[in-house]
């Protein structure tokens, strides 16, 4: 996986952070740069850490798997992609999405919040250890740096703009996780180069 491919990758996984840390900056009267940087902290160190937590349990069953290790990365990275589709179009009376979210910068709900939305990432460093040839340090600081970024903005978005940005947000995040998986499966059959 290039580095181009790596940094769609670091979108894509970020949209979900991005979307909560809208929904932080909603919740509150005055987005600070502290509040900014602590969403996007907690947020950019979780999802940097579960992917390679992912990858490296990947590795320990990746060559039991490596017969259809493209099938799998195919596979979550579509189920993924699909779940974030699929709570975009949900309504805000059907998923709740920022009834939950307040401005509550405390350790205990940021530390919720950050694993809630980086299990996604977890599923992901599975898929890049079945995709082969990533280098996950590379790939870990990608995301990490990416949703931290992501995250520190869209508490800024959500304050100043609402929740106009969210469900675009998850839609994008989406549709770059399916196409990702549909690049490794193809390239591992050899349709693409």
């Amino acid at each position: 996986m290039g580095i181009g491919e790596l940094l769609l990758l670091a979108v894509g996984v970020s949209m979900d952070a991005f979307a909560v840390s809208i929904c932080k900056g909603l919740a509150m009267k005055k987005a600070t740069l502290k509040a900014s940087m602590t969403c996007g902290l907690w947020f950019g160190g979780f999802q940097a850490l579960m992917p390679t937590i992912g990858f490296f349990l990947g590795t320990l069953f990746a060559e039991a798997i490596q017969a259809v290790d493209h099938w799998v990365a195919f596979a979550l990275l579509g189920i993924i992609g699909i779940n974030m589709l699929k709570e975009a179009f949900e309504t805000e009376a059907d998923c709740g999405c920022c009834e939950d979210h307040n401005a509550d910068m405390s350790v205990k709900t940021m530390f919720i919040m950050a694993v809630a939305t980086s299990i996604d990432a977890l599923a992901v460093g599975i898929s890049l250890a079945m995709a082969g040839n990533v280098n996950i340090w590379t790939a870990a600081l990608l995301i990490g740096i990416c949703t931290c970024g992501f995250s520190a903005v869209g508490v800024k978005i959500g304050n100043v703009f609402g929740s106009r940005f969210e469900k675009k947000a998850q839609m994008a995040g989406g549709i770059i996780l399916i196409l990702l998986g549909t690049n490794i499966l193809l390239e591992h059959l050899g349709v693409i180069a």
